[in-house]
């Protein structure tokens, strides 16, 4: 009998479990673009001292699903882009960390681990990120049926230069040779993110996406996501510490602006300390620990139908 129940517990909770952790390949493996043929690199994973995944050498892009529990789900979704400079994802406490807090509140997460700038392997490797997320996007909406999803609430989330992704997706969406409206996401969650490439720029995240020879002004300007806002760009939430040092609060400061001028409905709060990189890690820093609260207030008002 406890053999039964257990077999009959397991035939339950393991298609979950697997379903919650399916990762979907964003490519063909030979139809992945930009793509050097005949060029390899090999993917490495390692934790840090502080406990954070950090993965880099990234070559072929996935999704990773996380699903609320049958039942929980309340329609809406998000693609995460963790940060790390266009160099490394930081994939624990800005992915899977982050997922499983939506998991939490019956939101749908996609951890999207995209390709990093490198010239050994791509061509016009400032293309190639903003390429994966698309395709991200693209594909989660076009799979809304399978996994609960309302395709009228699939947002982007972004931290630091995943922040850069997640500003440029919401931007650029219909631009470029991979151009969609099934790419647009209906809402942009932005913490500590990079938005320009100009004087405030995290300079780091610059010349990794562009390469430091490739700084045309004309260049510059298009990846400057507080220039290319327009009233079509999706509501927006802006997270940032005012003692960043990686990243100047500048950044989140003129995107808001932006949609402030183009009548895009956007929230941005701003904290005295945290510094960066800090994603749900805020107990110590005083109020900052109240964003994930805000964040969830704002976009259960925003998915929530109207009376």
């Amino acid at each position: 009998m406890r053999f039964v129940l257990l077999s009959m517990l397991l035939g339950t909770v393991l298609p979950q479990i697997a379903l919650s952790q399916e990762v979907i390949k964003l490519w063909p493996d030979d139809a992945i673009p930009n793509s050097i043929a005949g060029a390899k690199i090999t993917e490495k994973s390692e934790t840090d001292a502080n406990g954070i995944l950090r993965i880099s050498n990234v070559s072929m892009p996935t999704l990773t699903a996380y699903i609320p529990a049958k039942g929980k789900g309340t329609g809406a979704a998000v693609m995460i882009c963790p940060g790390g400079g266009y160099g490394i994802l930081a994939a624990s406490h800005e992915g899977s960390d982050i997922a499983r807090w939506f998991n939490e509140m019956g939101v749908a997460a996609f951890v999207l681990k995209y390709r990093l700038p490198n010239p050994e392997i791509m061509t016009n490797q400032q293309e190639v990120p903003l390429m994966d997320a698309m395709q991200g996007m693209i594909l989660i909406r076009q799979s809304a049926g399978r996994y609960g999803i309302d395709p009228a609430k699939i947002g982007v989330m972004g931290f630091s230069a995943g922040g850069h992704l997640a500003a440029t997706l919401a931007t650029h969406y219909n631009r470029g040779p991979k151009a969609s409206e099934l790419a647009k996401p209906n809402f942009a969650i932005l913490l500590y993110p990079v938005i320009t490439f100009g004087e405030k720029a995290h300079t780091g995240s610059r010349d990794k996406l562009l390469g430091k020879l490739n700084t045309s002004p004309e260049l510059i300007a298009y990846y400057s996501n507080e220039l290319q806002v327009t009233p079509q760009t999706p509501p927006t939430f802006l997270v940032h510490a005012e003692n960043d040092k990686g990243v100047p609060v500048e950044n989140s400061i003129s995107f808001y602006l932006a949609c402030l001028k183009n009548e895009v409905p956007a929230e941005m709060h701003l904290y005295p300390t945290g510094g960066h990189g800090f994603g749900m890690r805020t107990a110590k820093f005083g109020s900052l620990n109240t964003w994930p609260d805000a964040c969830k207030a704002w976009l259960t008002a925003l998915t929530t139908p109207k009376p």
